[in-house]
């Protein structure tokens, strides 16, 4: 299947003629939802062709034009020939499947056989697996389209911004041109806020789903460690990396979230997922789910000498509207000897290496690099990952001999019991906290405080949370709020997520990329 260049992408999403020609005449693309457009199919009056149309359109507009929000790296050139194939079965047999022609944006480190899948990097220009990552292969089998590959932190290393070298000039936050988007799912975020696609896919191994998502006022699911496949996901560190959906609704990740999860006998650490995973997760979408539910605030997560007053002006209001839905909100939820507990012994892990390495050997000769250091010596990344590869290099040891990973491990194990007991011992159902401290930095500003409080948590419990906008500060500048909890909770977490979400409904559409005219 043919790939399309960035450099041709104006003139290769449509023939302006046919994109009018198909345009929805009374369908409003902007902030849908996935029971709307199917809705929409059934009443006739929206055809899969014309959705994609419109979201072509979009991005056309604004995309690397406009407001120029720079999140895509390739479009499907085969969209409009997929949609077309979906109305022709929707014409036999009505709905394919929960996902039926929700057009999607995924991060451009899920494999896809039929489109190319760089990680971020200039060493993997073109590269085109022999198949689709498990999680994009379930969304297809769902009825989904991948409409288009988006930007992230080059091997999604860094939390803190969106900037590759497989695409020039950073990612911008659609909320505030000149704002970052956090990273690594950054790409994701943007074009899912900007209604560039329908929803996306995003990874997170210690803020990447969660950090954008609340960044663009969107909801993101980190789920409990081997809940979901990462299989031919482009690994950072196997011992943390999880995939998920990123959405404007609680509902939108919700069902995409029902499609991914589940084991996956190419990710081991799923075995145990079948057993565990809820037969519905939709079943959690409940109105009023906040009701009687007791909330712990934990401060430990976002309290520190440079959290932002308005940011917690934002998450002070939140808590109150969490009460007049009846939640009763224990103020707060910490553990005690904190830092005791995380201490280790061993020194750093750094998996990078290793687990990078060892997915590319897998590839075979498909891959177009082996080893860190042939991409170090081949001058293809992005200056800022220079010094992070470097070090990777240098690590000598496999994860299980590193004296510094098996002393990471002991902790986790400290580290979930401790955050049990206290959740136990307060009988809360969930603990919140503010997911960034602070605002969205500058694009470029690196000494302003950063404000990420996604790190820590979930991460290292492999314990699963679910971010969902909670208002703005500066006026425009999107805040998020995380509900955290036991593992394997997610049905109780989205019960509650949404019940925040339904009370409140603090999402909003972009300015810099409002309803196009011609729609």
């Amino acid at each position: 299947m043919r790939r399309l260049p960035l450099a041709l992408i104006a003139c290769a999403l449509l023939a302006p003629a046919t994109a009018a020609a198909q345009r929805p005449s009374r369908f409003r693309v902007e902030e849908t939802t996935i029971a709307h457009v199917h809705a929409a199919f059934k009443a006739k009056t929206l055809t899969c062709r014309q959705l994609v149309s419109a979201y072509l359109d979009r991005i056309g507009a604004y995309d690397k034009q406009g407001p120029a929000i720079n999140a895509l790296v390739t479009i499907n050139p085969n969209a409009l020939a997929i949609a077309d194939s979906l109305d022709a079965r929707y014409a036999r047999v009505g709905i394919t499947g929960p996902l039926h022609c929700v057009p999607f944006i995924v991060k451009d480190n899920f494999e896809t056989h039929d489109l190319q899948t760089t990680a971020g990097s200039l060493s993997l220009p073109g590269w085109l697996p022999p198949q689709d990552a498990t999680m994009v292969a379930r969304i297809k089998a769902a009825g989904a389209i991948v409409l288009a590959k988006s930007n992230l932190a080059e091997w999604a290393f860094t939390p803190y911004e969106t900037v590759s070298s497989i695409l020039p000039g950073y990612t911008k936050n659609p909320y505030a041109l000149d704002r970052v988007t956090a990273g690594s799912s950054g790409g994701t975020a943007a074009a899912v806020a900007a209604n560039e696609g329908e929803v996306g896919l995003g990874t997170d191994t210690g803020n990447s789903i969660r950090g954008p998502s609340a960044h663009n006022a969107l909801v993101g699911i980190r789920s409990t460690m081997g809940l979901t496949s990462r299989a031919g996901v482009v690994p950072l560190s196997n011992g943390a990396d999880i995939a998920g959906p990123m959405a404007r609704t609680v509902a939108d990740a919700v069902a995409v979230f029902n499609v991914v999860a589940g084991s996956d006998p190419a990710d081991p650490v799923t075995a145990g997922a079948d057993a565990k995973r809820e037969r519905d997760y939709t079943s959690f979408l409940v109105p009023g789910g906040l009701k009687g539910k007791r909330i712990g605030v934990l401060r430990q997560a976002y309290e520190r000498a440079t959290t932002d007053t308005e940011v917690v002006a934002v998450f002070t209001r939140a808590l109150d509207a969490m009460k007049r839905q009846g939640a009763i909100i224990v103020d707060s939820a910490g553990i005690d000897s904190l830092s005791a507990v995380l201490r280790t012994t061993g020194g750093g892990c750094n998996r990078f290496k290793s687990d990078l390495e060892g997915y590319l050997a897998a590839r075979g000769p498909n891959a177009p690099v082996h080893t860190i250091d042939e991409i170090l010596r081949s001058g293809k990344f992005h200056p800022s990952t220079q010094l992070r590869l470097q070090q990777a290099q240098a690590v000598t040891l496999a994860p299980s001999d590193n004296p510094g990973c098996v002393s990471l491990e002991e902790m986790r194990v400290r580290f979930r019991a401790a955050v049990l007991r206290m959740m136990d011992s307060l009988k809360v159902d969930a603990l919140v906290y503010p997911t960034w401290s602070n605002p969205p930095r500058l694009i470029g500003d690196l000494n302003t405080p950063h404000g990420d409080n996604s790190q820590l948590f979930s991460p290292l419990t492999g314990f699963p949370a679910i971010t969902v906008p909670m208002g703005y500060t500066r006026g425009t500048l999107p805040a998020g709020v995380t509900f955290f909890g036991r593992p394997w909770s997610e049905g109780p977490l989205i019960t509650l997520a949404y019940g925040f979400e339904w009370a409140t409904h603090h999402r909003r559409s972009p300015a810099s990329a409002p309803a196009l005219a011609s729609h």
